[in-house]
């Protein structure tokens, strides 16, 4: 009777708009070039980090990316291997990889390994910080990473080749072509990436013997304008990558995982400067093979289809913004080891933003999951921002977020659990935002109630079963820097982000494994003629490798250094860059000690 009390609100609310709604034909290129316009309409009051071209070829793979470029702290089975993000404390299925506006979290294990993801390839990559449950549904509980692809309808066509190669015999191709005229645009990327990986053990005489990896990987996007107000646009991605699962310092490894993950989107636009009506149809598909012995030929495997249906409408009036979303999610999986199963999700949104003022503006969010799996909590956000003086802006945001039981915890054969309820989340969150003439500095708490979190736990006479047993509470500090100045015909760029987190088990009140009381990261750049220099330094606090806090790994501190040179006037470009120039060495899970010194090398040709 609930569902359909919401649903009849939400036709209503639809009737309402589209009555609204005028029909003038005035094209809004910021609207219509970003599939995720929700990021910056609706989350007003989170700290959002976006990085660009620039920061995006500093960096070979993503966990780089984002380990000396943000907050984020990440778990490695050794370099290249399975990568695991922890945002503000939480844990890898609690933060949601958001690509082109929709949830690309695994279906089976409900996170996403970040060593899978190739980020040349898109226009801008941003870090959101805090709760977005009502916007991209599971697992937004920490935060979201958000990998967009964006169009440009004029005429033009550019190509790009980057070739690197390494200490353990590294090496990477990438190529990017973008061309584009008054009603079409098309990008194209093309990735291959392949290593030894056959790094030493510094302190010992072991190394790396069972890491080497490789991976293909194609992005494809296309814009069709139609006509005056409406567009089609889709987008592909396939990725393919096998990798040797490194050992540890104790226990060789002979095993060996293969993976494939598929994405394709259409979207249709209809719009005019009042509304937009957008629709997505889109599939991901993900499969993989796990050798426990590369030697021999049996090995595990899972695969799950997902189909999404999306149909969003905004609405503009004098200082307002309505948005009206269903959104209609099947999944189907099967695996060796996981009962053949499948789920529908129906999802119900409603979001307003409010321009109350010149200075001030607020968002408020509902939205509902209808599954017949389990019962989804009502969700909502209420967020905002001030700006109170020229130089000072106040944020604020208070939430409630969520994150469903995957299949492998409700369907694992002898051990899965229905009867699991989803996580939930209750956040707030405040910020400070300062603007100067070459400075920009901020500061924010937050404060985070976790409930129900899913943990697979020993039970008497039945093994290892997932349930819902355990309340976390986490809060914590952030202060972010950037400077820029000008020093003649160079230019200096400073960023450095520091990061206090407290994530407390409220059984035992210790802190959760593998979440650091401090991290900070600083990055500067030099840039001068055809020469830039640049310096990334990375500081991770000890870390507790056992839930009563009684091991630990020490913390560490890296300097990576590089340089790129032009040596063909806004076409070709050298660089190289020194990864752990101090040789340190160093750990970020226990047992899997990460790479020595080493240098890589890359040239880049624009034509």
């Amino acid at each position: 009777m609930k569902h359909n009390n919401f649903l009849f609100f939400l036709l209503c609310f639809f009737a309402v708009l589209s009555s609204y709604a005028q029909k003038d034909s005035v094209v809004v290129l910021d609207e219509i070039v970003l599939t995720d316009a929700k990021l910056t309409l609706f989350s007003l009051g989170n700290k959002k980090q976006v990085l660009k071209d620039s920061v995006l070829s500093k960096n070979v793979s993503f966990t780089d990316l984002l380990r000396y470029n943000s907050t984020i702290y990440f778990k490695e089975n050794g370099y290249g291997m399975v990568s695991s993000p922890s945002f503000r404390g939480t844990n890898a299925q609690q933060t949601a990889v958001i690509w082109n506006g929709i949830n690309i979290n695994s279906q089976l294990n409900g996170q996403t390994d970040f060593n899978t993801i190739v980020t040349s390839n898109y226009n801008n990559v941003t870090v959101k910080s805090g709760g977005g449950s009502v916007q991209y549904g599971s697992g937004a509980i920490g935060g979201s990473i958000h990998l967009n692809n964006s169009f440009s309808f004029n005429k033009h066509l550019e190509n790009e080749m980057r070739i690197g190669y390494g200490d353990f015999n590294t090496q990477s191709l990438n190529y990017q072509l973008s061309i584009g005229s008054k009603n079409v645009s098309l990008s194209l990327g093309a990735n291959y990436n392949l290593s030894d990986n056959d790094y030493k053990y510094l302190g010992t005489n072991q190394k790396n013997e069972n890491g080497a990896y490789k991976n293909g990987n194609i992005d494809f996007s296309l814009g069709y304008l139609i006509s005056d107000n409406n567009i089609l646009k889709l987008y592909h991605n396939t990725y393919l990558g096998s990798r040797d699962f490194s050992g540890t310092l104790l226990v060789k490894s002979i095993e060996n995982y293969k993976n494939t993950n598929v994405r394709t989107m259409l979207e249709w636009s209809n719009f005019n400067d009042k509304k937009i009506n957008r629709l997505k149809l889109a599939h991901l598909y993900e499969k993989y093979k796990y050798f426990a012995n590369k030697n021999r030929s049996e090995y595990a495997f899972g695969y799950a289809n997902s189909y999404l249906f999306n149909y969003d409408y905004k609405c503009t009036f004098p200082n307002i913004i309505l948005n009206g979303i269903v959104d209609y999610n099947y999944t189907d999986v099967i695996g060796r080891n996981i009962e053949e199963s499948n789920r529908n999700i129906t999802s119900l949104s409603v979001l307003m933003q409010h321009k109350l003022s010149s200075k001030f503006k607020y968002a408020f969010n509902i939205r509902k999951d209808y599954s017949e799996d389990f019962s989804s909590p009502f969700l909502f956000v209420f967020n905002g921002e001030y700006s109170i003086f020229n130089v000072y802006d106040l944020t604020f945001s208070a939430s409630k977020n969520y994150r469903i039981p995957t299949f492998n915890d409700m369907y694992w054969e002898g051990a899965g659990n229905k009867d699991l309820v989803p996580e939930t989340s209750k956040q707030v969150e405040v910020g400070n935002y300062f603007k100067f003439k070459n400075i920009q500095f901020s500061v924010l708490g937050y404060y985070t109630k976790l409930s129900e979190m899913i943990q697979w736990r020993p039970i008497s006479t039945e093994g290892w079963k997932p349930v819902n047993i355990k309340d976390v509470t986490q809060y914590g500090l952030e202060v972010e820097v950037r400077a820029t100045k000008y020093i003649g015909k160079g230019k200096l760029i400073w960023l450095t982000n520091y990061a206090y987190t407290k994530s407390i088990d409220d059984d035992n009140g210790k802190q959760l494994m593998y979440v650091p009381f401090h991290k900070i990261t600083s990055n500067l750049a030099l840039s001068y003629k055809k020469s830039e220099g640049y310096v990334q330094l990375l500081k991770n606090g000890l870390v507790y490798t056992m839930t009563d806090n009684s091991n630990e790994l020490p913390g560490y501190t890296l300097v990576n250094i590089g340089i790129e040179h032009k040596i063909i006037k806004n076409s070709t470009s050298l660089g190289i860059k020194i990864n752990n120039l101090f040789n340190k060495k160093y750990q970020n899970m226990a047992y899997r000690p990460m790479p020595n010194r080493n240098l890589m090398v890359q040239l880049t040709t624009k034509f």
